[in-house]
């Protein structure tokens, strides 16, 4: 039985609108302007798919006046790739996204202070070099949760999946923000991919593009200046149409930009049941007013579960997370450069390691305002980095190891770049490269993951490594050794002690360790600290991490 489904289009100041589709043999279905700005139609529809479009008087200055042009309904969840249309589905006379049934609401998840976060790129991160298959859908980074689970991370941060032009992209230039990216597969795809995480108790974070959009993205085509810039602002820092968040529509009462964005968030969390947003671009955003407001309509939505906000703003400001800023952490860009150059022994500086290793010292208040990296999509892998410094074999991957002993318990938020944790090598690069999985098969990658496997489990079972409790004692900046101490209220205690430096110091006297008998956690064995601290032997570029017993 047919119903009647209304198609609506916001378009307060264009001239004309119609409606075309399969249902219309693509002849116009005229749409009518009401007082609030959209134009609606009604259609009698029966149960099922439906492809369609909407054409307008267009506004844009790049068209001709009031030029009659084909846009995709800004607002569709689905969208044909071959033709570019959007997809209505028609069940029992309502317009749905699909039927998935969600299993798995009701687990508990991680708060923000636990979360050991793994960013992945849903196109490269399955398949690889020993897969026969072309894999790189979201029922495919499924298969590896489980391997995620024997890694320890508890969340997992998903690169861009909005619909953008073309198969392969890294997610930053979304042409449709409702539609998911139709080559990783449908929508029941991707909430199957969030449902199987919330069943093994880890959250989902998404990875959100509201600086801007791609320069086709529907809007720019109905009425550009309404809800975009008309010039960047910054041209060295433009990736596509900018959203003005600040122009207000007086007549409607409403911030265009913040109402499309608002809408967009409200439904991604609804939708999909995610945990998180990864605001990409903060800084050209520049308007904490607007990021205060979004931040509060994604978490009203979220109601009771998780939820956790984080900025990409580079460099990093505390004041975006601090008592009067709208974020909960911002990506921590002065860890990486100031970590990664030691690591690669290109410098040592003391002061600047203890500003990143304790973020407080860089005016950030709490252990979840910053998200630490060794690295991230945005830089290559740290063998990349030691492999064009011709640093090799075991003496590269001992510098990755202190590298992930100093991400796992440094103050703040751990985020591991998939495959940095068994020692992929692949260069950056925007184009396919999906990570190399048989690595994992040879010794040295992986003694790495088991490693990293090591202090990801050490920093879920200890929590001091949960707070923002931190005290550097003992420094040598002849022999570049740094140790600190980490502890919480309940009595658990961790010492890190770092050689920063080629040689191996044999007999080290740790002086300024509290007194009492220690695990060492990567070597697996005891010792007593006592008035004088602790000895131990040092490797080169080697951390050792102290379990207080």
């Amino acid at each position: 039985m047919a119903t009647p489904i209304e198609f609506n289009l916001f378009a307060p100041y264009i001239k004309g609108a119609a409606l075309v589709g399969e249902f219309s043999d693509w002849k116009d279905v005229p749409m009518k302007k009401g007082e609030d700005g959209y134009f609606r139609t009604l259609v009698e529809l029966e149960d099922g798919v439906y492809q369609y479009k909407f054409r307008v008087q267009s506004k844009s200055w790049f068209f001709e006046p009031d030029q009659w042009v084909e846009v995709v309904d800004p607002y569709a969840v689905d969208i044909d790739n071959a033709s570019q249309n959007a997809i209505a589905r028609i069940k029992d006379g309502e317009k749905i996204v699909d039927t998935y049934v969600w299993k798995h609401d009701d687990k508990p998840l991680p708060a923000d202070s636990e979360l050991v976060i793994y960013e992945l790129h849903v196109g490269d991160f399955s398949g690889g070099e020993d897969d026969p298959f072309a894999r790189g859908k979201y029922k495919h980074v499924v298969e590896k949760l489980d391997y995620l689970c024997e890694l320890g991370v508890n969340a997992i941060e998903v690169m861009p999946v909005k619909e953008y032009p073309g198969d392969h992209s890294w997610g930053y230039n979304p042409r449709h923000f409702f539609a998911t990216e139709s080559s990783y597969g449908p929508t029941e795809g991707l909430k199957q991919l969030v449902d199987e995480c919330h069943g093994r108790g880890m959250r989902v974070i998404m990875d959100g593009i509201y600086n801007h959009s791609e320069a086709e993205a529907p809007l720019t085509q109905i009425d550009h200046d309404y809800w975009y810039h008309h010039a960047p602002r910054d041209p060295d820092n433009n990736w596509g149409p900018e959203f003005n968040y600040e122009f207000y529509d007086e007549k409607l009462e409403t911030y265009p930009a913040r109402k499309f964005i608002g809408d967009n968030v409200r439904f991604w969390v609804s939708e999909y049941h995610t945990d998180g947003i990864r605001f990409d671009a903060a800084r050209q955003i520049a308007n904490y007013d607007f990021m205060h407001w979004i931040v509060k309509e994604a978490k009203d939505t979220a109601s009771m579960k998780p939820f956790y906000t984080v900025a990409e703003h580079i460099p990093e400001t505390a004041s975006i997370t601090n008592v009067d800023g709208p974020m909960d952490g911002c990506w921590h860009d002065s860890f990486y450069h100031c970590i990664l150059e030691h690591i690669c022994g290109d410098t040592f500086d003391l002061e600047r390691l203890k500003d990143v290793i304790d973020c407080k010292r860089q005016g950030f208040m709490g252990a979840t305002n910053v998200v630490n990296y060794l690295t991230n999509h945005d830089h290559n892998h740290v063998m990349v980095e030691l492999g064009d410094r011709e640093i090799f074999d075991e003496a590269a991957f001992t510098r990755v190891k202190l590298g992930a002993a100093i991400l796992l318990t440094a103050v703040g938020v751990p985020l591991i770049w998939m495959g940095e944790e068994f020692g992929e090598y692949k260069p950056k690069t925007p184009d396919s490269a999906k990570i190399d999985w048989t690595l994992l098969g040879n010794d040295l990658n992986r003694g790495l993951f088991e490693s990293y496997k090591g202090l990801i489990n050490l920093r879920k079972s200890n929590h001091a490594l949960y707070t923002e409790n931190i005290e550097f004692f003992h420094e040598n900046p002849e022999a570049k050794v740094l140790a600190y101490t980490r502890w919480n209220d309940e009595g658990s205690r961790v010492v890190v002690v770092a050689n920063f430096s080629e040689n191996f110091l044999a007999g080290y006297q740790v002086s300024g360790c509290p007194a009492g008998r220690w695990h060492e956690w990567t070597k697996d064995y005891d010792l007593e600290s006592g008035e004088e601290g602790l000895m131990t032997d040092l490797g080169a570029y080697e951390a050792k991490v102290f379990v207080w017993q």
